[in-house]
């Protein structure tokens, strides 16, 4: 379904800087904050809660810091506020980009955004010129273990509410409907699968390739807009060589 460069982007993540992973524990602390002040402290209560906590031990972020920011955006004090934005543009070739921001200022965030566009060969587009390219799913991925037995995983992902199943370099991709995200994930949590991802992604439906003479300008376009605070996700079509 997602096709190898998927696989390569999982790979990519997995193998990702001290610095980097220090981004995303901020990133997910900023989610964390959006969600207790939506539905409160309490992840019993609270699905959006639970989801990104689930997606902060994807990544490996610490108990003591997820505590410590759900606590900090509980707080009567706490007076940040980000509310969530999507910026949709093309890239190099014509890559459809969808760019899932939370922020404090959206002038800043939305200058910072196009500048990347245009500095790399891309364009800034209005609201909803690539995300029909795009489909919303749940995205579960599991490591290969010898204590996994594929066809029993495969039957709890199917009777939890999955749509697909793969098993492809050592890695196992689960989707779903975004409504069954929740009840899939703490399903599978429940029969002690853990998760090297775990989210509600936007998949694209069809890839695209890029000119040798633009992959770099591509690859630069995204690692800037990943760099912004501001930037949570990064979503595209690009069909990206093996490495």
């Amino acid at each position: 379904m997602a096709g190898h460069s998927k696989w390569a982007n999982i790979k990519h993540k997995k193998e990702k800087s001290d610095a980097a992973r220090g981004k995303i524990f901020t990133k997910i602390g900023r989610e964390i904050m959006v969600a207790v002040k939506a539905g409160g402290p309490d992840p019993a209560s609270n699905s959006r809660l639970r989801d990104v906590i689930a997606k902060a031990k994807a990544n490996n972020v610490p108990n003591d810091t997820i505590n410590k920011s759900i606590k900090k955006a509980a707080g009567e004090g706490d007076s940040e506020n980000y509310e969530q934005i999507t910026y949709e543009g093309y890239g190099p070739n014509g890559v459809a980009v969808i760019v899932e921001a939370m922020t404090d200022n959206r002038n800043r965030t939305a200058s910072d955004v196009r500048h990347y566009f245009d500095k790399f060969g891309g364009n800034l587009g209005t609201t909803g010129c690539v995300s029909y390219l795009f489909d919303r799913k749940g995205v579960l991925i599991i490591e290969e273990k010898e204590s996994i037995d594929t066809e029993q995983l495969m039957t709890d992902a199917l009777e939890g509410g999955a749509e697909d199943f793969e098993h492809e370099d050592e890695m196992y991709e689960i989707i779903c409907d975004p409504a069954e995200f929740s009840s899939l994930r703490e399903a599978l949590e429940q029969k002690g699968y853990e998760f090297l991802e775990a989210e509600v992604q936007m998949l694209p439906q069809t890839y695209v390739t890029v000119e040798d003479d633009k992959v770099e300008s591509m690859q630069k376009l995204i690692d800037n807009l990943e760099d912004l605070d501001d930037v949570q996700n990064i979503y595209h079509n690009w069909e990206q060589p093996e490495e």
